[in-house]
């Protein structure tokens, strides 16, 4: 089939999952990963890739994908019992979040496991050898001011170090390595006390506060002559609010965010081309995290923001995105009207056959809230229809279910049980029980 259609994302990623059934992990996260060059919102392309990097071990980079595909379909249960698993499986490896607070000032959200062994490679080079455990021992105690002064950011480090000394369970565990984890942190704490003193004789302290005025004085001078710098730094702050939101930090994407969009509204808009396109996608980041936070009211203005500036400067692929979020915020709210206006202004603008599948299962979820049952069938019909054009067994459950739902709402009882008994031939082929057992349940009573 791939000689046929090369890097077709539906083979890709049922080749991905027989790899992974052969243990061959490695070429299964390849065909993964193939499977999204062409989108990176294919959900069965996330969930593959998520599922692979588990079977691999890396836990912390497949909690991310899983996080991703909950996010663009939040409605499937096997994201939300990826993340579970994910969650579980972190635990077990490192311990409650109660055994280890991280104090980061940088607001770190999570380390890949990639990272950690690389940083315990480094840090071998500063294994302490016992005399050095004794000098350490022995050490004056510096004033924090001053350490702070000349670690810098650095100075976050050291005190993470110090306090996870605190953790004699993690203190007596070891790397595969079969290093200490004790030693490692002893080294690290080791390492920056030398980097310190080090600093310490070759900059003092006020010639470190002068050298720091002058780079300030200096940037405010180049500051003017450089927009495409901070372009730069814009975008590459928007992968680190996405991976926030993915990583489940929604406060510090929040803060991000603001700080971000803090930086560009300083600019003009002669100096900076994608300005107008910059503070929307902002918007719509901070609308994301308030989202995910709880703050509703608060979301829903900021995508307001995001949907005018959309309007006022021709934005379609914004003016697109904010309607779907203002809608996902309104059915979240209960204001199901709200949200079917905000969505069926979007339909238009939809351009993958996987996205109509969700924005008309969407609407007539809607439509049922109303109590309308004839347009909740008619969008279930049209999800179903999309769903079939994709082959996609899942959604073709969730529209036929809508369906059955609109024709009891409707009185129609023989089409709601004819719909039911197709919607559990496809609840067995995604081997959903839970959806199973529902309809079985809901066809009986319905027979009565």
């Amino acid at each position: 089939a791939l000689k046929l259609i090369p890097g077709d994302s539906n083979c890709l990623v049922a080749r991905s999952k027989c790899y992974l059934k052969l243990g061959d992990t490695e070429n299964s996260l390849k065909d993964a990963e193939a499977s999204l060059q062409t989108d990176k919102t294919f959900y069965k392309g996330l969930y593959q890739k998520a599922e692979t990097l588990y079977i691999m071990g890396d836990f912390e980079f497949a909690l991310v994908f899983y996080h991703r595909g909950h996010r663009l379909r939040p409605e499937l249960q096997k994201f939300r019992l990826g993340i579970e698993k994910c969650q579980e499986a972190i635990i077990n490896c490192v311990g409650s979040p109660s055994s280890v607070k991280l104090e980061n000032k940088k607001g770190l959200c999570f380390i890949s496991r990639q990272a950690e062994s690389k940083k315990a490679n480094q840090n071998l080079q500063f294994r302490p050898t016992r005399d050095q455990k004794r000098i350490k021992k022995q050490k004056p105690v510096r004033n924090p001011r001053t350490e702070k002064q000349l670690l810098g950011e650095l100075y976050a480090d050291k005190a993470y170090l110090e306090k996870l000394l605190k953790d004699k369970d993690l203190m007596e565990s070891s790397t595969k390595q079969g290093i200490k984890v004790r030693d490692l942190v002893l080294g690290g704490i080791s390492y920056l006390d030398k980097r310190s003193e080090f600093w310490q004789q070759q900059m003092p302290i006020y010639a470190r506060v002068r050298e720091r005025k002058l780079r300030q004085q200096k940037w405010t001078r180049n500051k003017k002559q450089k927009p495409a710098d901070v372009v730069r730094h814009i975008k590459k702050s928007l992968e680190d609010i996405d991976m926030s939101l993915s990583v489940d930090c929604p406060e510090e994407s929040y803060k991000k965010a603001k700080r971000a969009l803090k930086m560009i509204q300083e600019w003009p808009d002669e100096e900076i081309p994608d300005k107008k396109e910059l503070i929307g996608t902002l918007h719509s980041c901070i609308g994301n995290a308030q989202f995910k936070m709880g703050q509703l009211e608060a979301a829903l203005q900021s995508h307001r923001t995001d949907l005018e500036n959309a309007r006022q400067n021709n934005l379609p692929e914004a003016l697109s995105r904010a309607l779907e979020n203002l809608g996902r915020v309104y059915f979240h709210m209960g204001e199901f009207q709200q949200a079917v206006d905000a969505w069926e202004e979007k339909i238009p603008m939809v351009k993958s056959i996987q996205e109509k599948t969700w924005l008309f299962h969407e609407i007539g979820r809607c439509y049922l809230e109303l109590n309308n049952a004839e347009a909740a069938r008619t969008y279930g019909e049209k999800s179903l229809t999309s769903a079939d054009e994709e082959g996609d067994v899942e959604w073709q459950l969730h529209a036929t279910i809508l369906v059955a739902q609109a024709q009891v709402k409707s009185e129609n009882y023989r089409s709601a049980i004819r719909s039911f008994e197709k919607a559990l031939d496809k609840s067995k082929l995604v081997h959903n029980e839970a959806a199973e057992q529902a309809i079985i349940a809901v066809s009986e009573l319905l027979q009565r």
